[in-house]
């Protein structure tokens, strides 16, 4: 009945959106100012995890300088260096254990 209608409480969801209402543009410059945020901490990101494999590489390498490798021109990978490295100084020990 109409007048039950006029004397009922409105429905929240009868035309509005829950939380703030934002107008015009504000949405749009917000989602482009998050867009470049996310785009700067990405490539911060991406530096720091490029240091951190510039830093890694260059310990290997002068790891491998100090190893004693049969043919010298053949470079060892990363996993090769590090096992390599470890039985070396396992058989290093064991020789002065026995001396």
């Amino acid at each position: 009945s109409p007048a039950r209608t006029a004397l009922a409480p409105r429905e929240p969801s009868a035309g509005r959106r829950k939380g703030k209402g934002r107008r015009g543009r504000g949405k749009a410059w917000s989602e482009g100012l998050l867009s470049k945020q996310k785009r700067s901490r990405r490539m911060k990101a991406n530096d720091r995890e490029r240091n951190r494999m510039h830093h890694l590489n260059s310990a290997l390498d002068a790891l491998r300088s100090v190893l004693p490798t049969f043919p010298d021109d053949a470079k060892l990978t990363k996993i090769e260096t590090l096992r390599f490295a470890h039985n070396y100084i396992w058989a290093l020990t064991q020789s002065l254990r026995l001396a």
